[in-house]
């Protein structure tokens, strides 16, 4: 595993540097300097996306009314993004260590589990259908090209992946796992997995209570579409004024790609070449969608480098529920 996972980062790192190269460094870095204002907006205004997808974690984890407060969520989802974004792992690592990190803080090890694999889903499933709707705009606006049946193909995949993630966990994949995972504990003498027993009926469970699964899509959709607005953000202080429409585009393609290169870590390479695609189709140089992506890039990092010091923090700090009962609250809640 780490000699694919260090293959993908080489992969990754060699098609940024060829990127670069490519269509000018110095071109891309004055672009990235002269959007300095927008690196600004862009690590603020993701504060709001992050509250939304905090939101939603803790709506499917049956907490938006009672248990661990919002601030709670919104660190772990912190960490999530940190750890999945500048640590050499593919794109799920964060999930598995900020679902330790939300049964150490009281919730428990099977409705941890289960409420993030559920978040996960709903989470990719409200990517796929920004992403469709993306590319129904995307029709709407240009023509019809090779470029944009490819994208509409690709959709189309994506969609049937997020129909059998989801249809897998209904008829028990997870707890086919969840039986094997006990099988090798018992047999290795590991401690601990127990607590798992009974995660497939939990995470139906989740899935099923009345209005939850429905609130926490809503919540992600929206903080996927807020992407729009920062790209806008971005491309105007940037000198390359875009509709909120062509904003809204250019986010769902481009996150879509950075899904795709999960399994290189950063998606690196990957999510620069996904905005140079889109970007085409609205008449973005290929240096503007690289210095777009790098802007994005240093966002997260803004973000992930505090997330990361915070992680350690709560591995020898969180042992227990907090001590608040209430925490900040989205509206509606």
């Amino acid at each position: 595993m780490k000699l694919v996972t260090l293959t993908a980062g080489l992969f990754g790192v060699a098609l940024t540097v060829w990127l670069l190269s490519r269509f000018g460094v110095h071109a891309i870095a004055h672009l990235v300097a002269q959007g300095g204002w927008g690196i600004l907006a862009a690590i603020l205004f993701h504060t709001v996306q992050v509250l939304l997808s905090a939101g939603s974690w803790r709506a499917i984890a049956g907490q938006d009314r009672a248990g661990l407060p919002l601030r709670d969520y919104v660190a772990l989802r912190c960490v999530r993004e940190g750890v999945n974004n500048l640590l050499p792992v593919a794109q799920v690592g964060g999930e598995v260590i900020s679902a330790r990190l939300l049964a150490r803080r009281g919730v428990g090890l099977r409705r941890a589990a289960a409420a993030t694999i559920c978040d996960l889903t709903i989470e990719l499933l409200s990517q796929v259908v920004f992403t469709l709707l993306g590319l129904g705009l995307l029709l709407c606006l240009v023509k019809r090209s090779t470029v944009t049946d490819e994208l509409v193909e690709s959709a189309g995949v994506a969609l049937v992946l997020g129909a059998v993630c989801l249809g897998s966990q209904c008829l028990g994949a997870v707890s086919l796992i969840e039986r094997l995972l006990v099988r090798i504990a018992a047999h290795l003498g590991w401690t601990g997995v127990e607590g798992i027993r009974g995660l497939h009926g939990e995470i139906m469970g989740l899935y099923t209570a009345p209005g939850r699964a429905f609130r926490a899509g809503v919540y992600q959709l929206v903080a996927w579409s807020l992407g729009a607005v920062e790209v806008c953000l971005i491309l105007h202080f940037m000198g390359h004024d875009r509709s909120l429409t062509s904003g809204f585009v250019i986010e769902s393609v481009g996150q879509a790609a950075k899904s795709v290169g999960f399994a290189v870590p950063g998606a690196l390479g990957v999510s620069e070449g996904g905005f140079i695609l889109i970007g085409s189709l609205f008449g973005l140089p290929p240096a503007v969608s690289i210095g777009l992506s790098l802007i994005k890039r240093l966002r997260e990092i803004a973000w992930g480098l505090p997330a990361l010091a915070g992680w350690q923090w709560m591995e020898t700090h969180w042992r227990g529920p907090s001590k608040l009962d209430h925490g900040i609250g989205l509206p509606g809640h």
